[in-house]
């Protein structure tokens, strides 16, 4: 079996125009991404005026911290004095009403299982929020 030679055949054409239609395409889009991510808006932004350097020293607290600490024989302690529960609530319901920046601070013993922490964190955040936070000592 042999087969019909065409000795007459053309060599193919290569057609550049669909290859520099995908190429313009994809420069396109990196001109467009390059020139969105370059751009830079401006914040309008008003700083305070300087400050006078004045030799002041700070102010000092007018009260107190106050904290909160738990022991490991269920003594719970208000700035070092023992406390029960419902009067330390109390105490805290006045302390944070006259302090509107001020936190109350939970510190409780290592010893303490994580448990009895949460649930007396959760207590008294019912009465102050969230401006009671837990403590740590190092």
């Amino acid at each position: 079996m042999r087969f019909r030679q065409n000795s007459s055949t053309k060599p193919p054409e290569v057609d550049l125009i669909p290859m520099l239609t995908v190429m313009m395409g994809v420069l396109a889009f990196f001109v467009v991404v390059t020139m969105t991510l370059g751009s830079e808006e401006l914040v309008d932004m008003k700083l305070p005026p300087p400050q006078p350097e004045e030799n002041e020293p700070p102010q000092a607290l007018t009260m107190e911290p106050f904290i909160v600490t738990l022991e490991l024989n269920s003594v719970i302690r208000l700035n070092n004095q023992p406390i029960d529960k419902d009067a330390l609530k109390s105490r805290m319901e006045v302390y944070l009403g006259r302090n509107p920046e001020h936190i109350a601070y939970i510190l409780p013993d290592q010893a303490l299982p994580y448990e009895v922490v949460m649930q007396f964190l959760g207590e008294m955040r019912t009465v102050g929020g969230d401006r009671v936070s837990l403590a740590i000592e190092e």
